[in-house]
C-alpha cells in the first residue's frame, strides 16, 4: 500500500485542441467527483475564457491575480488560489489577459516549463492529490506549459465524425513533447463525452475510438445531458446542481476510474 500524503499530486492536463467537446465541464466535474471521495484538488484554469473560473462559482473582479500573473511571473501560483464552494477543491483562476500571454511568453525564460516552475514551488507550500489543468481549445504555448507540467493527459473526445482525426493531431503533439520537453508524460486516458444511445453515429464514434486506442478509452462515457448543460448558468458543476442526474453519476464513474488508473501505476 501506498501512503497517499507522502507522494506529490497527480497532474493531469485536460486537453482537446477542438472546442466544445466538453474539456472545461470535465474538468470541473472530474475535479469536483474526485473531492466528493476525498481527494485534495486544484483546478487550473488556462483558458482565456476562463469558463472553468466560472463554472466553480468564482467570479471574475477587477485587478484579480490569476494563472496569467503565474505564467508572467508577477505571482506565486500560491498567492493566486481560490477556494471554491466545494470543500477540498481550489481554483487557480483566469482572466482575459490570458489571451496576450502567448506574446509575451515567447520573451521569457523557460517559457515551456513556467507552469511546470510555479506548480513545483506550490507543492512546497500546499498539499494536493490531485491538479487538473484546463487547457485552451488550441496547440499553443499555453497547452505547451501545461503538457510539460503534466503527468499524464486526459483527453475528452465528443462523439462525432471528426472526432478521431482530430486525435491523431493532439497525439502527435503529446509525441513531439514527451520526447522534447516532458518524457515522463503519458495518456492517462480517453473519455467519450456527449455521447446520444439513441444516434448510431454516437455508437460508432464508441467503437472507433476503443478499436484505436484500445484500454485507453475509458469505460465510462459522458452523455448528452441536459442539466450538464444547464449547470455553468448557474455557477455550479452539475454534480451540486443535480447530483441525481445521469450527468452527475456519470461522472462520480469516471472519477471512479480516473483513481484506479493511478493507483495501479504508483503501484507498478
Amino acid at each position: 500500500m501506498f501512503n497517499r500524503e507522502a507522494l506529490p499530486p497527480r497532474i493531469l492536463a485536460v486537453a482537446n485542441q477542438k472546442g466544445g467537446v466538453g474539456k472545461t465541464t470535465t474538468a470541473i466535474n472530474l475535479g469536483t467527483a474526485l473531492a466528493a471521495v476525498g481527494e485534495t484538488v486544484l483546478v487550473i484554469d488556462l483558458d482565456p475564457q476562463g469558463n472553468a473560473s466560472t463554472g466553480l462559482g468564482i467570479t471574475r473582479k477587477a485587478h484579480q491575480k490569476s494563472s496569467y500573473h503565474v505564467l508572467i511571473g508577477e505571482a506565486d501560483l500560491n498567492d493566486v488560489i481560490i477556494e471554491s464552494a466545494i470543500p477540498r477543491l481550489d481554483c487557480s483562476p483566469a482572466t482575459i489577459d490570458l489571451l496576450g500571454a502567448e506574446i509575451e511568453l515567447s520573451d521569457l525564460d523557460r517559457k515551456t516549463h513556467r507552469l511546470a516552475d510555479a506548480i513545483a514551488k506550490l507543492i512546497q507550500h500546499r498539499t494536493y492529490s490531485y491538479i487538473l489543468i484546463d487547457c485552451p481549445p488550441s496547440l499553443n504555448l499555453l497547452t505547451i506549459n501545461s503538457l510539460t507540467a503534466a503527468d499524464a493527459i486526459l483527453v475528452p473526445l465528443q462523439c462525432e465524425f471528426f472526432a478521431l482525426e482530430g486525435l491523431s493531431q493532439l497525439l502527435k503533439t503529446v509525441e513531439r513533447v514527451r520526447t522534447t520537453l516532458n518524457p515522463r508524460l503519458i495518456i492517462q486516458g480517453v473519455v467519450l463525452t456527449m455521447f446520444d444511445k439513441r444516434n448510431s453515429l454516437s455508437e460508432q464514434v464508441a467503437a472507433d475510438v476503443r478499436e484505436v486506442l484500445g484500454e485507453k478509452v475509458y469505460q465510462t462515457v459522458i452523455p448528452r445531458n441536459v442539466r450538464i448543460s444547464e449547470a455553468p448558468s448557474y455557477g455550479k458543476p452539475v454534480l451540486l446542481y443535480d447530483h441525481t442526474c445521469v450527468g452527475s453519476q456519470a461522472y462520480i464513474k469516471l472519477a471512479s476510474e480516473v483513481i484506479k488508473r493511478e493507483r495501479e501505476l504508483r503501484a507498478a
